[in-house]
């Protein structure tokens, strides 16, 4: 984190001392919450807010080398990182650390993954003894099984994507679920459409394919040609799969079936054999996301020769490989990564390691980042805003103009079934029985993919275990879970900008407020508000309360696809309607547990801005963002949540408070008329 731009020296004398006692002592450094030298006063509020708030901030804050974007999350995230490696290097020197104690386990987890000279040496030599395993198959049934072996092995998902998670009708049991998948590129867009930023794309893979194959011992003319193969099924595979507007239905997407029948629908997946073969024992039922993708995938199983299915599932071990192996195979990798990122020079390798050591054992590593980097304190004061948050939505739910007192009584009982989480689990997994060495990069990465997916299949046939986290740690988010019905803040965002226990409220009400009201507005956005306080999906809505919910959300839909990107790429407004409702909501039930707070009643003027400034303030640094525009035209189409920029003014623009507290009048060209601000929750 750069901490120059939030920290500066404070021009006050201290209060109380005499003359000489204020010129003998040092001036006492103070966190500028609400810094003006980030803003632009050049713009008006009401004119572009996001440049008003954050301008100087996003010309002095160019997209780093290493980075696609940045903004307040990435400069958290950087500073998060750092914690990280420090961690991660003071555990791997540890020589007193205890075989099979957290920081033996981290330590040398990391140690294997920075030890670049011993990765180097073994070139490909670690996945050709798989390259020739899944390559070894003569039928069709040895393709299907292999391709179920491979996901229990840490070898990707080819074919399609399966797990076990909740029963979206009976959020009590937990059960196997099928999904769409078998695809490499970020979007089945990217395979079907033709204009000129997908075309690049489209070669820019097939050469990535290409080099690995070479890499991996081809020649260039097989590698080209089994580039041409791996696209054209992947190609079919997309055009069978749904889009991702569709995919955010719950009911289009819930498909119960017994086993039995569902192998009728694909005659060439025998699921009763293959289902053992992926650890899954004694289901006798399974959820189908996408039943049409399966049908489509029987055909195409037959229609391909098998030597090109061996061909794909060569590509599974070899894409899932090349960032961890020699540097010919990490740069190749990159080289792609560039095409669709437009990203300048590759994140540092300390860096890499840091993140995959959070993202595997995420919760070991959270545990020593607890110790350092999280007061108690926080999580009280956490604890107080969430129940002041829940309090404000009770309120609102209340005073809705459009809701029924019928709908009213359910949507309140979901409110107050919320089960919010702070910072860190109650108890940390230990990862009992996974294997690490500081000699085996590649090996602890299966190994740790093999606990992983063994791990999860082990619930079947369990109580749901309702304190499993879906984040670690140090993780920058949030997120909503709507089959348990839970809001999650983990304790690496629990800090500034979004939240520190010395800030005056406006600013942790602005923040963090927002973000624990955007995660309790996903309960009640366009999905989830079809889960029941139990977390079924199940409707408790009158039909008449849905049609003005629905027409609600159209409108906000509406303003976001009036907002352009890039070129002429708009926001998707179907697409980020979810988050968008979760911005709207969050920051007006944000902004009604700040009124009930002593300090917006007292109404005091803090460094030139109104508590009701000082709010919306808050809000807009927390999305100041520059972006490179590779990286926006691939989040348009990837992304649910819409551009920093205009989460920025999308929420503000619809809230009376807003329009007050800048004096927007009519004219400016964010002003919409009182009639036409959509209120939803």
């Amino acid at each position: 984190m750069k901490y120059s731009s939030y920290w500066l020296l404070s021009a006050a004398l201290l209060c109380g001392l005499s003359a000489s006692a204020q010129h003998d002592s040092p001036k006492i450094p103070k966190k500028k919450f609400i810094d003006a030298s980030n803003m632009d006063l050049n713009y008006k509020p009401g004119n572009d807010f996001n440049l008003y708030a954050s301008g100087t901030w996003i010309k002095n804050n160019p997209v780093p080398a290493k980075e696609t974007r940045w903004g307040s999350f990435n400069v958290l995230r950087d500073f998060n990182i750092n914690a990280v490696k420090n961690i991660l290097i003071e555990a791997e020197n540890d020589k007193t650390a205890k075989p099979g104690s957290v920081k033996r386990r981290i330590g040398e987890f990391y140690a294997a993954g920075m030890d670049s000279m011993s990765i180097e040496k073994l070139g490909a030599s670690p996945i050709l003894p798989e390259l020739a395993k899944v390559a070894s198959g003569t039928t069709l049934d040895d393709i299907i099984s292999e391709a179920a072996l491979m996901r229990t092995q840490g070898l990707g998902s080819p074919l399609f994507n399966f797990y076990v998670g909740q029963d979206r009708k009976e959020a009590t049991k937990l059960i196997a679920q099928l999904g769409q998948g078998g695809t490499t590129l970020p979007d089945r867009d990217y395979y079907l459409k033709a204009d000129a930023r997908s075309l690049k794309i489209q070669e820019a893979y097939k050469k990535y394919i290409t080099q690995l194959f070479v890499l991996s011992g081809s020649s260039e003319e097989l590698a080209k040609k089994n580039a041409e193969t791996i696209f054209t099924i992947e190609k079919s595979l997309a055009n069978s799969q749904m889009s991702r507007v569709e995919m955010r239905d719950p009911y289009k997407t819930y498909n119960k079936f017994s086993v039995a029948d569902f192998a009728k629908t694909t005659p060439n997946m025998n699921w009763a054999a293959l289902l053992p073969k992926m650890k899954v024992n004694g289901q006798d039922t399974i959820l189908v996301g996408a039943p049409k993708f399966f049908t489509d995938l029987n055909a195409l199983l037959v229609a391909t020769p098998v030597s090109d299915w061996k061909t794909y599932l060569q590509w599974n071990v070899l894409k899932t490989s090349a960032p961890y192996l020699s540097s010919a195979f990490v740069n190749a990798n990159f080289a792609f990564t560039q095409v669709l990122s437009g990203q300048k020079v590759q994140t540092p390798r300390w860096q890499r390691m840091s993140q995959l050591t959070d993202g595997t054992l995420g919760e070991l590593l959270g545990q020593l980042y607890v110790e350092k980097h999280f007061k108690p304190e926080a999580k009280v004061r956490m604890e107080e805003m969430v129940a002041n948050l829940i309090k404000a939505y009770e309120i609102r739910i209340k005073n809705l103009d459009w809701m029924s007192a019928e709908t009213k009584v359910k949507a309140l009982g979901k409110l107050y079934a919320f089960t919010p989480k702070i910072a860190y689990p109650d108890k940390f997994k230990n990862y009992d029985g996974l294997t690490v060495t500081k000699t085996n990069f590649l090996q602890n990465l299966r190994s740790a993919a093999v606990w992983g997916y063994t791990d999860m299949v082990s619930q079947l046939g369990k109580p749901v275990d309702k304190t499993r986290w879906g984040m670690s740690t140090p993780t920058v988010n949030a997120y909503y879970n709507p089959v348990l019905n839970e809001i999650v803040f983990p304790a690496g965002i629990l800090q500034f900008p979004f939240f520190d226990v010395n800030a005056d409220d406006a600013v942790n009400y602005g923040g963090i407020g927002a973000v624990i009201g955007h995660e309790i507005s996903h309960g009640f956005d366009d999905s989830g508000s079809q889960y029941d306080k139990d977390g079924n999906l199940k409707n408790w809505w009158t039909a008449e309360d849905l049609a003005k919910f629905k027409e609600k959300s159209k409108a906000l839909q509406a303003q976001f696809d009036a907002y352009t990107v890039l070129d002429t790429i708009h926001v998707n407004g179907k697409l980020t309607m979810g988050e968008n409702i979760g911005d709207l909501g969050g920051l007006n039930a944000a902004y009604e547990a700040y009124k009930m707070t002593n300090e917006w009643k007292a109404g005091k003027v803090e460094d030139g801005f109104t508590p009701d400034q000082r709010f919306f303030l808050a809000w807009a640094q927390v999305w100041r963002t520059t972006i490179l525009p590779e990286t926006a035209a691939q989040l348009i189409v990837t992304d649910s949540h819409s551009p920093g920029e205009y989460r920025t003014i999308g929420a503000p623009v619809n809230m009376d408070a807003w329009y007050k507290a800048f004096n927007i009048q009519p004219g400016d060209k964010l002003y919409k008329k009182p009639e036409d601000r959509i209120k939803i929750w």
